[in-house]
């Protein structure tokens, strides 16, 4: 029940002495009666207090008992005037000073009174809430088996509790856009606290708010590939209603989940097909055909993503983390190849690359220790699914190079020397650059003759001896004499591509 409502019981004859700002319409938290000077260390937040003052001997005991509760959250006093036939002006203003609403209650009436009211009200409450939550649970499964959508009983608890209800996904996915989608960064924080938040219901906090977030379901599935209601606002304030109301959203949430997840799965072994097709060459009619009874636009322009997720989970987490991706911008065209890596057809925008890394990335906080890498081909058509592939299987053995959590290479990207160089096993790296520069790094360990820092300098400044002296802030003679010195080591001339090339390599493999 509400503090206004207490209040306006005629048989407690309640008065009011001070409100703090909008304390009467906030429902009633936990009830402890005490005569602690300094009860503080009882109270974790949001009490009514109840005291017969005993406490105080002098006015300045009433600032210490004000601040106490004050300081641990407490809200209301309830003050007795049995015990000094009235309440002291010197309690009021300290209730004032802390924002702390002062009620007085007649000698009359005993805090047992006070306390059983209020417990037969909350009774009532709980029982007229419960009544109401069944009724409300029938109209949400009768709305469902009429084939009402998921958004539009989203948009009908958020009009009951005066909440925005969305439901997302962690990759920021929109399920539910509410009324509209959230942008990016306000995405990336709440993805990112639902992740690694230690219990639920928890809330986020954006730069333009903040809100509430639910797991849809039980809530002890992975949090990787689960749906989360995200609500406008700080639950903790709500009414036990509102947020019974929120629970039984999520209940039915996760009822449309699971019809659109089986829908998926029977669409699993035709993607499966089309990809066996594509791998062996088959011709492109067979594999277009396939791929539409799978859902994908074949006439159309497309990418291929190639992932792997390294970790203890099942293959059907990773699996369900690629087509949540992949539904961010059409169809869930994705199916395990042969390989075993997950390989997805997604249709092509100019901004899909920076998409795909965004979405995969906001999975980051929610890894551990696993590891997910992504390659993504260039744009392609249906008669170069084949090529397309190869291309993607490529950039993703250059993003497992990565050290990342999360790791998005595209086929363009692989066309850099870092990046094709960080597909070669360490090694075979550690081969290649002891082989050319051998020679170099042992003199400088006995000599300290930074000849490698001088010819990392000299290649960075495309092999100029003056740009190189500039930089280095040495005499030209002196940058001379340590490259020539370099030459001899390695038996390259560098002034000739060929074995600028290899010592370039081998730097870069170091």
């Amino acid at each position: 029940m509400l503090l206004a409502e207490l209040l306006d019981a005629p048989e407690l004859g309640l008065r009011l002495m001070h409100s703090a700002g909008g304390m009467l319409d906030r429902p009633i938290g936990r009830l402890v009666t005490t005569d602690l000077l300094e009860p503080g260390r009882y109270l974790s937040g949001g009490e009514v207090v109840l005291t017969g003052l005993v406490w105080r001997r002098q006015a300045a005991d009433s600032e210490v008992f004000v601040a106490s509760m004050a300081g641990r959250g407490a809200t209301t006093i309830l003050a007795g005037k049995a015990q000094l036939g009235d309440v002291p002006a010197d309690l009021l203003e300290a209730c004032r000073r802390h924002d702390v609403t002062l009620v007085e209650v007649p000698i009359e009436v005993a805090f047992a009174d006070v306390t059983e009211y209020v417990a037969a009200a909350g009774s009532a409450e709980t029982g007229a809430r419960l009544s109401a939550s069944l009724v409300r649970q029938r109209q949400l499964l009768s709305s469902i088996a009429a084939g009402r959508s998921l958004d539009e009983l989203a948009a009908r608890i958020s009009a009951e509790i005066g909440h925005d209800c969305r439901v997302l996904t962690p990759t920021g996915r929109h399920v539910v856009p509410g009324p509209s989608e959230l942008d990016a960064e306000t995405v990336d924080a709440v993805t990112r606290r639902f992740l690694t938040a230690d219990r639920m219901p928890a809330v986020a906090v954006a730069p333009d708010n903040s809100y509430s977030l639910f797991p849809v379901g039980s809530g002890f599935g992975n949090r990787l590939t689960a749906w989360v209601l995200v609500i406008d606002g700080d639950h903790t304030t709500w009414s036990r209603d509102h947020v019974e109301a929120v629970h039984e959203l999520s209940a039915i949430a996760a009822l449309d989940r699971a019809r659109r997840d089986e829908g998926r799965r029977a669409l699993r072994p035709l993607v499966a097909d089309a990809l066996a097709l594509v791998e062996s060459g088959a011709p492109q009619a067979e594999v277009a055909a396939r791929l539409r009874q799978a859902g994908a636009h074949a006439e159309r322009p497309m990418v291929v993503a190639v992932a792997e997720l390294r970790d203890d989970s099942p293959g059907e987490v990773a699996l369900s983390l690629l087509e949540d991706v992949a539904l961010t911008v059409g169809p869930a065209v994705v199916a395990p190849g042969r390989d075993d890596l997950l390989v997805g057809f997604l249709p092509f925008t100019p901004e899909l690359p920076e998409h795909l890394r965004r979405a995969f990335g906001r999975l980051g906080p929610g890894l551990n220790r696993a590891r997910l890498t992504v390659g993504i081909s260039g744009e392609t058509s249906i008669d170069a699914l084949a090529g397309a592939l190869e291309e993607a299987r490529f950039a993703q053995r250059a993003a497992r190079a990565a050290r990342a959590p999360v790791s998005v290479v595209t086929s363009d990207e692989v066309a850099s020397h870092v990046l094709l160089l960080g597909t070669l096993p360490d090694d075979v790296r550690r081969t290649y650059s002891n082989r050319v520069l051998g020679a170099v790094l042992d003199h400088d360990r006995r000599t300290h003759a930074d000849l490698l820092m001088t010819l990392q300098a000299f290649l960075a400044c495309s092999c100029s001896w003056t740009r190189t002296a500039e930089y280095l802030h040495l005499h030209v003679n002196t940058v001379r004499y340590r490259i020539e010195r370099v030459e001899q080591l390695t038996g390259r001339d560098l002034s000739t591509l060929e074995d600028r090339v290899d010592v370039f390599l081998a730097c870069k493999s170091l």
